[in-house]
C-alpha cells in the first residue's frame, strides 16, 4: 500500500467519522428543531396539480385553457393549498377553472404521474380523465380563465412554453418529437 492510499482511507475514514457526528448530534435535538433546521437548509418545491382531460366521444381533441397572462393556451391547473392531496388539488382547479366537477375516481394518474421541471423548482402530480364534452357545460370566470375549449391533438392552438413542455412528456404537442425538450 502507497502513501496516496494510506492519505486517501485516512481522510475518507475521518468525513465518515464527521458525518456520524453530525447525524448523533442532528438526532439529539427535539423533533421540531430538526423539522425547522430541514425546512431552513433544503431546497424549497412549488406543488401543482394538472388536469389532462380529453373528450370520451372524440378521443383526440384535449381540453385547454386560454389566460389573460400566458402568450398562449395551458391545461386546466393549479398550485396545491398547503396540506392538499394532489388529486384533490386537480379537482378542486379543474372545477374552479372549467367549470367541470369531477370526483376523485374519475380521475386517474398519467404516467409519468409526476413532471419535474423549472430547474427542479416545480414539480406538477398530472392526472387524466376523460368526459362527454357535448354533455358538459364548460364555465370560466373571465378573470383567471378567460376561454376553455377542446382542441384537435393534430391542430393544438399556440401553447404556453411550460404547457408544450409539460405535454411532450406524454408524446403530446409541438416538443413531442424532441426527446432533449422536457418540462
Amino acid at each position: 500500500m502507497n502513501a496516496r492510499s494510506v492519505r486517501g482511507e485516512s481522510a475518507s475514514t475521518a468525513g465518515s467519522g464527521l458525518r456520524r457526528l453530525a447525524y448523533r448530534l442532528f438526532y439529539a435535538l427535539p423533533g421540531p428543531a430538526r423539522r425547522r433546521l430541514v425546512r431552513t437548509v433544503m431546497a424549497r418545491y412549488t406543488v401543482g396539480a394538472v388536469a389532462l382531460v380529453r373528450d370520451r366521444g372524440v378521443p383526440e381533441q384535449l381540453l385547454l385553457l386560454r389566460q389573460p397572462a400566458a402568450p398562449g393556451w395551458s391545461l386546466p391547473a393549479g398550485l396545491l393549498k398547503r396540506g392538499e392531496q394532489p388529486l384533490d388539488g386537480c379537482v378542486r382547479e379543474l372545477a374552479e377553472e372549467t367549470g367541470v366537477r369531477l370526483s376523485p375516481a374519475d380521475l386517474t394518474p398519467a404516467a409519468p404521474n409526476a413532471v419535474v421541471h423549472t430547474r427542479g423548482r416545480w414539480v406538477d402530480f398530472v392526472f387524466e380523465a376523460t368526459v362527454q364534452a357535448d354533455r358538459i357545460t364548460l364555465a370560466v370566470d373571465g378573470g383567471e380563465v378567460l376561454e376553455a375549449r377542446f382542441h384537435p391533438l393534430d391542430n393544438l392552438p399556440p401553447l404556453t412554453v411550460a404547457t408544450a413542455r409539460l405535454l411532450s412528456a406524454y408524446g403530446i404537442g409541438p416538443y413531442a418529437g424532441y426527446p432533449e425538450i422536457r418540462a
